[in-house]
């Protein structure tokens, strides 16, 4: 379903699955290996966590809204005509007539060594001037879903009001899902951590990495000492890079309301975790997986499948992220994730996915034994 095929109003607003707000910026993607200083030319892409999210979840049928703010430039066109393409409704971007929209370089190396670089040019961008006053909010509360991250809190302060409006307890209130999303760089020696642990708090379902809730908490312990610091979200997904994920649901956890609940067996209030291992992945590049991951178990979950399922729906969408050289890949079609996330234990452990899988026709072709 499209985001036009929306069957109820709030405020106004045509509700739909999913709301994303959050920046998206131009990415500009080297066209051979080497510094940025070396790059003679870059091939542009675009990339933001909520606006991957978005398109990820309108590519494989569901309703989805973006919200954010852009330039009145041409890099602006580009990016609502993009993410426009994958079936996501932009009508509530905002073209500011005066910032610009972000963008930003980065050479083709893996983000974890020391030879990646990474360039932005988002300081007073469009985007940081959302705020309580000038973003709609009942189109942005018109969802059963509501994706926020934790950059987009530290965008400015009005942004950082605008995400503590939204993640505010109230009648009515969709679902909340929070990516944490810590990036030091963009917080500095600010209160980040305070700002992001107090977000996650409010929200319903929470997405952090083990080992950024060791850099922004100083969390160690795995990802039962997360959830001791996380205790009130009805469902905190603990990501482990390349090992799996690991669920936590309360039997508090929210009701996505007609067609999908939250994945919780809800008679026990302290269920067990749920641990999901990863599959096999020839990593292209790891920029994007996160996005990826978050909304592949945003989709289980409002399709209403069985935790396991969503967990390695997540995996699968950060498979296709982690196999793709940009920020944004194309997720797999329902069919086949279906079928992949149906495998026993035993194949699912064989399973081994590169670059092209998302493409391939048959279980043969994705499934390869390591």
């Amino acid at each position: 379903m499209k985001a036009t095929d929306a069957v109820d109003t709030v405020d106004g607003a045509d509700v739909v699955d999913v709301v994303a707000l959050g920046e998206s910026m131009v990415t500009f993607l080297p066209t051979r290996p080497g510094r940025l200083a070396d790059v003679p030319s870059f091939d542009r892409a675009i990339g933001g966590a909520e606006s991957n999210l978005a398109c990820a979840l309108a590519a494989v049928g569901h309703s989805v809204r973006w919200v954010s703010r852009v330039g009145a430039d041409g890099f602006g066109d580009h990016l609502v005509e993009t993410v426009a393409s994958y079936g996501v409704d932009v009508g509530r971007v905002d073209r500011d007539p005066v910032r610009p929209t972000g963008v930003y370089f980065r050479t083709a190396g893996d983000r974890a060594t020391d030879a990646h670089e990474v360039a932005y040019y988002r300081a007073g961008s469009a985007a940081s001037a959302m705020s309580v006053a000038t973003v709609d909010l009942a189109a942005v509360r018109a969802a059963r879903i509501l994706h926020l991250s934790g950059i987009t809190a530290a965008l400015s302060p009005g942004c950082q009001d605008l995400l503590s409006e939204l993640t505010a307890p109230a009648e009515g209130r969709p679902v909340v899902s929070f990516d944490v999303n810590y990036r030091r760089g963009l917080w500095g020696s600010g209160d980040g951590p305070d700002v992001l642990l107090e977000l996650a708090r409010r929200a319903d379902i929470v997405f952090v990495g083990e080992d950024e809730a060791a850099e922004a908490w100083g969390v160690t312990g795995g990802p039962e000492a997360v959830r001791a610091v996380l205790p009130e979200p009805g469902v905190l997904v603990v990501k482990q890079g390349g090992v799996g994920a690991t669920a936590f649901v309360s039997g508090a956890a929210s009701s996505l309301g007609a067609g999908g609940t939250l994945p919780t067996p809800v008679s026990d209030p302290t269920p067990a975790p749920t641990f999901e291992p990863a599959p096999v992945v020839d990593v292209v590049a790891p920029v994007g997986a996160g996005d990826a991951f978050a909304a592949g178990f945003l989709s289980g979950a409002l399709r209403g499948l069985p935790l396991s399922r969503t967990l390695r729906l997540g995996h699968l969408y950060a498979a296709a992220a982690l196999t793709t050289p940009a920020d944004l890949a194309a997720p797999p079609a329902r069919d086949t994730a279906d079928r992949l996330t149906a495998l026993d234990a035993a194949a699912w452990e064989r399973l081994r996915l590169g670059p092209g899988w998302t493409q391939a026709d048959t279980a043969e072709e994705e499934v390869r034994t390591p």
